[in-house]
């Protein structure tokens, strides 16, 4: 019998095992590439330097480590799934740290700052169109998401990397465990920002849930602050009685910063503008004293500080705005209202109804850029020019008329809101008329794109906007026809971190001009400053410490 022979056909011979190609490698050198830009990515501007990537991350150390502890593929790739996620989404968290320290000087609030999309839209549609900015927040959102789903599948791909070469990659992690443990304990650095032992993004993630916890607990809080009032229960007739015959305004200068005034490329514009204001408002008989107040905000968010200012509170974050407009509080406005003023709300920059604002405030008449009767230009940002606003408030309420009640109000001066482009200029206040005037003066500024794309121009126009503005307050003053008229002047925030600088701090000027001397005996003992530009020395307050000195400067003691 002979023995079957096999079939050559049937047994083939055993191929070599396939190395990986180029596309392969390429594909698992992008996902290391990835995972470790998701790990050492910084969470603040001024560490964006080549030496603060020069690190071993903790966090990558970890991934690979469980990578080879978990020998099933299945289990290894579900975890490193969910922890790629979690580092994905943690990656757009610092995109949106970076971004906010940038513009606002500070982390982004992963609880309270979604607010913001809604403003950012508006403003970024004011600037190249509703339409554009809509399709740059969807393209926005769609990036983000690609980057979670991105993050996460390039940390399957580096985990099987590493299961499948469980030799070299143990060796790799002993390697470069020592020295992440050796630059732990000594504290090695690279550079001036560097750390070699790396852990930023568990840190991030650990800040993260202590700032979700902080923003619960300050529920707690600040119903307590809102609820403490000195002043709730003072009587009407006395409440600023020191102010009694007086129409008092307080103006809003949007953007206006300690920067604005000192030691700035564009400061030196904008102090001129405030000497030669000095020199008239003292030729028609005002006083004027200045010092610096400490907003709650910085770049934007300026209804933070109206409501700082307004209500006696540090309202620092949405929450903190959201929570006290549904309380009552003595705000300025309310307290001048109940004092027996009629109470008025001018912001030119609000373009539909604002109910919870009236309310909250309880101003008596509210004007906005629908009905003041301009028939002029926009610019951008700005409905309307802060001379138009300022002219038509005289019309609408600052009149010569005797025998009208006396006014306390808060008007918003907007030109000099971001872009700072394109700028009115002034004119005769004899013909301003319905703001025609203005037709034609858009056309002669720059756009705001083709602004941006030089930082120094921005900040030159952003110095000018603010000369703009204090020019024609100082000029409305001139001819204002109220002998008895007090005003408050002060910046609501410092502008954009990209016109300011690095860390400038939240510090605004304030003034109180009057021609009355007795309005300035009363706050003498502030310890303010002569003239419209606070020195460096000036005194600084928290924002929210000027309505009870206020109340306390003009209320008698009782």
């Amino acid at each position: 019998m002979v023995s079957p022979v096999p079939d050559v056909e049937e047994t083939p011979p055993a191929r070599p095992p396939r190395r990986p190609g180029a596309r392969t490698t390429v594909v698992s050198v992008l996902a290391v590439a990835a995972v470790w830009l998701a790990l050492v990515l910084p969470v603040r501007t001024r560490d964006l330097t080549p030496a603060s990537f020069v690190q071993v991350p903790l966090e990558g150390l970890l991934l690979v480590a469980v990578a080879l502890l978990l020998r099933r593929a299945e289990r290894r790739r579900l975890l490193a799934t969910v922890l790629g996620g979690v580092l994905g989404v943690l990656l757009v968290v610092k995109a949106l740290d970076l971004a906010f320290d940038t513009v606002f000087d500070r982390p982004f609030d992963l609880l309270n700052d979604w607010y913001y999309v809604g403003p950012g839209v508006g403003v970024l549609g004011d600037s190249i169109g509703r339409p554009a900015a809509l399709v740059v927040v969807v393209a926005v959102a769609l990036l983000a998401v690609a980057v979670v789903v991105g993050v996460a599948a390039a940390g399957v791909r580096v985990a099987g990397v590493a299961a499948a070469h469980r030799r070299a990659s143990a060796r790799a992690l002993v390697v470069l465990a020592t020295v992440w443990a050796v630059g732990a304990v000594a504290g090695l650095h690279v550079g001036s920002t560097g750390t070699l032992a790396g852990h930023g993004t568990a840190d991030l993630a650990v800040d993260e849930v202590r700032q979700l916890r902080a923003d619960l607990v300050d529920r707690k809080v600040f119903d307590r602050e809102i609820a403490r009032d000195p002043y709730a229960s003072t009587p009407a007739d006395r409440l600023l009685a020191g102010l009694r015959g007086k129409d008092v305004l307080v103006a809003v200068v949007e953007s206006y910063g300690r920067v604005a005034v000192q030691g700035t490329s564009y400061s030196r514009g904008v102090d001129a503008v405030l000497a030669r204001g000095d020199q008239q408002l003292r030729a028609s008989g005002y006083s004027v004293r200045s010092a610096f107040l400490t907003s709650p905000t910085f770049g934007a968010g300026s209804w933070l500080a109206h409501a700082s200012l307004q209500s006696g509170l540090w309202v620092d974050s949405q929450q903190r705005y959201n929570q006290l407009f549904t309380r009552h509080r003595l705000t300025l406005s309310r307290a001048f209202a109940q004092a027996g003023w009629r109470t008025i709300f001018d912001d030119p920059a609000i373009t539909k109804d604002w109910p919870e604002g009236k309310r909250f405030y309880g101003f008596d008449q509210s004007y906005d850029s629908r009905n003041v009767g301009y028939r002029g230009p926009r610019f951008d940002y700005a409905t309307m020019p802060d001379q138009y606003t300022l002219a038509a408030l005289t019309r609408n309420e600052f009149t010569a008329d005797p025998g009208r009640p006396r006014v306390m109000g808060e008007v918003d001066l907007v030109s000099s809101h971001h872009p700072w482009t394109p700028l009115p200029h002034l004119v005769p206040w004899s013909s301003v008329g319905d703001g025609s005037v203005f037709d034609g003066m858009p056309a002669q500024g720059e756009s705001a794109t083709a602004a941006f794309r030089d930082p120094n121009k921005v900040r030159a126009l952003y110095g000018q906007s603010i000369e703009y503005t204090l020019g024609t307050l100082v000029s409305w003053l001139q001819v204002q026809p109220d002998p008895n008229l007090v005003l408050v002047v002060y910046g609501d925030h410092q502008p954009h971190g990209y016109v300011s600088g690095e860390h400038p701090g939240h510090d605004v000027p304030i003034s109180v001009i009057a021609r009355d001397p007795a309005v300035m005996d009363r706050i003498a003992g502030w310890g303010w400053q002569d003239g419209l530009r606070p020195q460096p020395d000036a005194p600084v307050w928290r924002m929210d410490t000027f309505r009870d000195r206020f109340f306390a400067a003009f209320t008698p003691a009782g």
